[in-house]
């Protein structure tokens, strides 16, 4: 199989999709790897590290597109991206369809078969795909939080963790998952006074003994979370539904009810966000003010790391890609129900049932 990988074209996007030693992996069964020109330089890999790998070493996306039976990439297809996919080819990559209309009938008119990595799903609800930039959107949540805390950033001026004899900031966080549990690591490390909230008592319980005590868990329904977003000082959404649109969990009432400076950074803006208020920022133009409310949705907040980001990715999706590649898609999907559930479109049809939902579109799943 041909297999492409071209430079991410998302602003600010510097991650790659594919490192050298998966482009070994690749060429050891058989395949060909294009690779766009200074495709990994952004995540400090050079074109010469490639080609000693085996990959041939492209001018052009348009050749990669053209070419390839197997698009691997980070982000979603963009702009003239959703020109150049073709009738049958498999693009491999985070597409977050059920916040994004065009991009999905883009892929369904197009006879895209587009497998998604966040919605690959082990038999334990586990997203092992969507796991390692999670725990890299977590861990970063507390680090861009504390920034936007800062005065010149338009924050309250709080410190994080305070001092001797004042008190730690307040942060709240929503979603007591990966990135959630990863976000109130960091933010009990700092020092601050930590509250996180989920729908399952299990994750609460679970956070609450790692953390030996140091974090507030509570219940996450509208009155709690109302009482809490008025209280603090930094609210971290970090809310999942695979596949689907992320529930509207902060009303613009409880925003406008936080204090001037307080600031929230949403996690769930791939998904169309768990504050309604937030709207996808770039890491060039990361904030904005919403009732004197900082707000920071960074679509891509992953990509502030891009080496780290990378490495943690394709330790998980190389193996999956290579599985599409040697057996080919039918076979490879058959045969693991985890990639089975990754695939959104396919021969012109929505596969995946929180897609069409989001829509109002029919859905034909997959035999398995």
């Amino acid at each position: 199989m041909i297999v492409g990988v071209p430079k991410e074209i998302k602003t600010d996007e510097r991650r790659v999709a594919l490192v050298p030693a998966g482009v070994s992996a690749f060429v050891s069964h058989g395949h060909t790897v294009l690779i766009e020109k200074s495709a990994g330089v952004g995540s400090g890999i050079l074109d010469a590290e490639y080609r000693a790998a085996g990959a041939q070493i492209v001018q052009k996306a348009d050749r990669v597109w053209t070419d390839a039976e197997l698009v691997v990439k980070v982000k979603e297809p963009l702009g003239r991206e959703l020109r150049l996919m073709r009738d049958g080819q498999i693009v491999f990559t985070y597409l977050h369809l059920a916040s994004n209309e065009r991009l999905t009938k883009a892929l369904k008119r197009r006879g895209v078969t587009g497998i998604a990595y966040e919605t690959i799903q082990l038999d334990d609800g586990s997203l092992p795909l969507l796991m390692p930039m999670s725990e890299v959107a977590g861990r970063l949540s507390i680090q861009k939080g504390a920034h936007c805390l800062e005065s010149v950033s338009g924050g309250r001026g709080v410190l994080l963790g305070g001092v001797s004899g004042v008190k730690p900031a307040n942060v709240l966080i929503l979603g007591a998952g990966v990135a959630g549990f990863n976000a109130c690591y960091i933010a009990v490390g700092m020092g601050a006074h930590v509250t996180i909230m989920d729908i399952v008592s299990k994750k609460l319980r679970y956070v609450h003994d790692v953390m030996g005590g140091h974090v507030t868990t509570l219940m996450s329904n509208r009155a709690n979370i109302g009482e809490e977003v008025a209280a603090a000082d930094l609210v971290v959404g970090s809310v999942l539904v695979p596949g689907a649109r992320t529930d509207v969990l902060v009303t613009r009432a409880m925003v406008k009810a936080m204090q001037p400076g307080s600031a929230i950074v949403d996690l769930a803006v791939d998904q169309g966000g768990c504050c309604a208020t937030t709207k996808p920022t770039t890491h060039s133009d990361p904030t904005y003010l919403v009732s004197d409310v900082v707000h920071y949705c960074v679509a891509n907040m992953p990509g502030a790391v891009p080496r780290t980001s990378t490495y943690g990715l394709t330790n998980v999706t190389t193996g999956y890609a290579l599985a599409l590649a040697n057996r080919g898609f039918e076979r490879a999907v058959h045969e693991d129900a985890a990639l089975r559930k990754g695939v959104n479109t396919h021969a012109g049809e929505i596969t995946h049932p929180a897609v069409a939902k989001a829509f109002g579109m029919s859905c034909t799943e997959l035999a398995a």
